[in-house]
């Protein structure tokens, strides 16, 4: 069992930076890959970012590639978004999330945070 909390959400001018961390409970989180993903009002929850168990393999979504950068922590049981160059379009609502394989898929994904807003004004 993991439990997920998401911090480093808020409002951010176009082409400002964020950091969103997501802190895990649990002794098996070195064991998980992780995933970032946000869902915006009206439309559904798309993949942003994951991360291997090692943190040695990433991977993003095009929309992303080059302005956010995934990474972990597992002796602070953290993962974190690093996220530049922020546009209008990244506004969402951003979750992270603990499963057995790096994926694209929401599905595979067993645990989710609660989610943290994004917002950035045009």
């Amino acid at each position: 069992q993991v439990q997920l909390v998401e911090s480093g959400g808020g409002l951010v001018e176009t082409g400002g930076s964020l950091r969103l961390s997501c802190a895990a409970s649990g002794r098996t989180f070195s064991s998980y890959a992780m995933g970032w993903f946000r869902q915006a009002p009206g439309k559904e929850r798309e993949f942003v970012a994951h991360i291997s168990w090692s943190g040695s393999s990433t991977h993003y979504a095009d929309s992303v590639k080059g302005r956010f950068t995934i990474s972990r922590d597992n002796a602070k049981n953290t993962v974190y978004l690093q996220m530049n160059t922020l546009k209008p379009e990244d506004t969402a609502v951003y979750y992270c999330a603990a499963g057995t394989v790096t994926t694209v898929y929401t599905r595979s994904y067993a645990y989710w945070g609660q989610g943290t807003q994004v917002t950035v004004s045009s």
